[in-house]
C-alpha cells in the first residue's frame, strides 16, 4: 500500500476516535453507493454526520482546498442517499475534519463542523447566502 494510503487510513483512525472521545457514535466507515462514498458517518444528538476526512503530513489548513464545489456536490448527493434508506428523520450535517500529522506521534485534529452547506434558492432563483 502507498504512503499516501497507508497515513490516509491512519487519519482516518485518528478522527474515528476524536469523535467517540467527542461522543459520537460512529453508524460507518468507507460507506459506498454506487459511486459515491463517504469517509465516515457519525450520530450525535439525532443528527446524521457526513465526515470527510483530509489528512496531510502537515498544514491541514491546505487540506480544505481539496473541498471544492464538485467535491461539495459529491458529499451533498452522499448525504441524501445515506438518510433516503434512514427509517427515522434525522437532522443532516456535512463537517470535515482536517488531520495532520506523520502517523509516528500524536496527530492535530481540526474539526470543521457544518462545513459544507447546500446553496438555497429563492423562488425566484436568486442564491441566499
Amino acid at each position: 500500500m502507498a504512503r499516501h494510503n497507508i497515513l490516509g487510513k491512519i487519519g482516518e483512525d485518528a478522527a474515528s476516535d476524536y469523535l467517540i472521545k467527542n461522543g459520537y457514535i460512529i453508524r460507518e466507515r468507507n460507506w459506498r453507493l454506487d459511486k459515491l462514498e463517504v469517509d465516515i458517518i457519525a450520530e450525535k444528538d439525532k443528527c446524521i454526520i457526513i465526515v470527510e476526512v483530509k489528512t496531510r503530513s502537515f498544514d491541514a489548513h491546505s487540506a480544505l482546498i481539496a473541498i471544492d464545489k464538485r467535491k461539495q456536490a459529491f458529499l451533498m448527493r452522499a448525504a441524501n442517499a445515506y438518510v433516503k434508506g434512514l427509517p427515522y428523520e434525522y437532522g443532516v450535517r456535512i463537517d470535515v475534519i482536517c488531520i495532520e500529522g506523520d502517523g509516528l506521534s500524536d496527530f492535530k485534529v481540526d474539526h470543521i463542523i457544518d462545513a459544507v452547506r447546500p446553496r438555497v434558492r429563492t423562488s425566484r432563483g436568486r442564491r441566499i447566502k
